[in-house]
């Protein structure tokens, strides 16, 4: 028994695989069936997105340097705003003004994608839709305003970066994981049982004769 569990799969193992593509439809089937069902019992969280653009200019805070410079300036004002973006400050804003716990915000609920000049993302999850994008809104207007602050005040940022908060109101709003996913995921899982069972099933006579001799 244990040489045929990690003896290599032989050319008759692989040609049982493939007859059997009927069996391999149905669990495929199958899969996605109870991918979907999962998706409609125990659906995930909507995620919401706000948009604040992001204008570093570049060409006047840096006119005559090389783009070595200008990528490791790039770079430093990034990691400044992203931890600005994070900070407690702007953490306990959102938690005070929607009674939210910091821990919670911090565990997830809240993404920051595509850190760069232009459009910054900020997403937020929750089970309420209204509640994820009041979320969203509000924490890149918060951002937005602390990075007003930060520049006038010369607190640390370039003076020449300018934010704006572009897209805080009737956001898009989806499921964080499409039925799509859970589908093919469902499909995919219920394939690579559906290999297993057909390799050991149909071996299972053959061991039983060996054992008898």
């Amino acid at each position: 028994m244990t040489n045929f569990l990690f003896s290599p799969p032989s050319l008759d193992d692989l040609i049982r695989l493939l007859k059997a593509w009927r069996f391999w439809t149905l669990g495929a089937l199958v899969g996605a069936l109870l991918g979907a069902a999962v998706f409609y019992i125990s659906p995930p969280p909507y995620s919401a997105r706000a948009t604040v653009l992001m204008d570093f200019n570049l060409e006047e805070a840096w006119p005559q340097e090389t783009d070595r410079q200008q990528f490791f300036y790039l770079e430093r004002e990034t990691r400044k705003l992203e931890e600005i973006a994070s900070s407690d400050d702007v953490m306990q804003m959102i938690s005070s003004g929607l009674i939210v716990p910091v821990e919670e915000l911090r565990a997830g609920k809240l993404k920051l994608s595509q850190p760069a000049e232009a459009g910054w993302h900020f997403y937020a999850e929750d089970l309420n839709p209204e509640r994820a994008q009041e979320l969203a809104s509000v924490w890149a207007l918060i951002f937005t305003e602390k990075v007003k602050e930060n520049v006038a005040n010369s607190g640390g940022l370039n003076s020449f970066i300018q934010v704006d908060a572009t897209q805080t109101e009737n956001l898009p709003i989806e499921r964080s994981v499409s039925l799509s996913a859970y589908l093919f995921a469902g499909a995919i899982s219920f394939l690579f049982l559906s290999s297993l069972f057909i390799l050991f099933f149909s071996l299972t006579p053959i061991l039983s004769l060996k054992e008898r001799e």
